[in-house]
């Protein structure tokens, strides 16, 4: 089954530059979210255009779960892993943005991102320090949304994050509203348990509402239980 990107091309009316990016060269689609594919992130970073005209492919719950299976655990990776698993795996977008970031960013500037979730001091990181990390990182990154149609972008965010929610709020706890308000400007006012405390409740509930990534299992195993240190994890 595969959709033609025309039959949702007004959404690129409300995207960002990075997400019209983003939305150009992914090729896969799972319940409604696109994926890139590990060739076509690399195909991103290093041409103008995707080569040829791209359909977004609807993968299955099996075709997923297969992919997942067959991704190699991280003591068996290498620098050329995207590119032996060429078509077989899945890259979410904030997962996208994070890799941008890695890919631009001083190895100490993000051993200072990276200390600063550390909060027992351990060296190692894990799942949900992962899904937080990727989380700042996506919001130092991302311009400020276009104006729009609310029923577009909230059509966009499905299909780019999988869930319903404004790229500028946090979740609060049951009860309250959306609070709109910057990581990095918490990450200034706050202490960083403090700030890993409130993070960690909404990696929680995105990870519970998000499918695993060729990322996440590859970093923390098929159960999520793995940790890495942090040179390990850099690498």
């Amino acid at each position: 089954v595969t959709e033609s990107r025309s039959d949702l091309e007004d959404l690129h009316l409300y995207a960002t530059p990075r997400e019209q990016r983003f939305r150009r060269f992914a090729s896969l689609e799972f319940e409604g979210q696109l994926y890139m594919t590990p060739s076509d992130f690399i195909q991103a970073v290093t041409n103008d255009e995707p080569k040829g005209a791209k359909k977004w492919r609807s993968l299955s719950k099996q075709e997923l779960n297969q992919i997942l299976m067959e991704t190699p655990p991280v003591w068996k990776g290498s620098s050329k892993l995207f590119r032996n698993l060429n078509d077989k795996g899945v890259i979410s977008y904030t997962e996208y943005l994070f890799l941008l970031c890695i890919l631009t960013k001083p190895h100490a500037g993000f051993r200072i991102a990276f200390n600063m979730f550390d909060t027992d001091g351990n060296e190692m990181v894990d799942k949900k320090e992962f899904l937080v990390l990727q989380d700042i990182f996506r919001k130092k990154n991302e311009k400020r949304e276009r104006k729009g149609d609310e029923e577009k972008r909230a059509m966009l965010r499905l299909q780019l994050y999988g869930y319903h929610t404004s790229t500028n709020s946090v979740l609060k706890t049951e009860g309250e509203d959306l609070v709109p308000r910057s990581y990095w400007d918490t990450l200034r006012r706050s202490t960083s348990q403090a700030l890993f405390s409130d993070l960690a409740e909404r990696a929680d509930d995105i990870s519970s509402s998000l499918s695993d990534t060729t990322l996440l299992v590859h970093f923390f195993g098929k159960k999520g239980k793995a940790e890495l240190n942090f040179e390990d994890f850099y690498r």
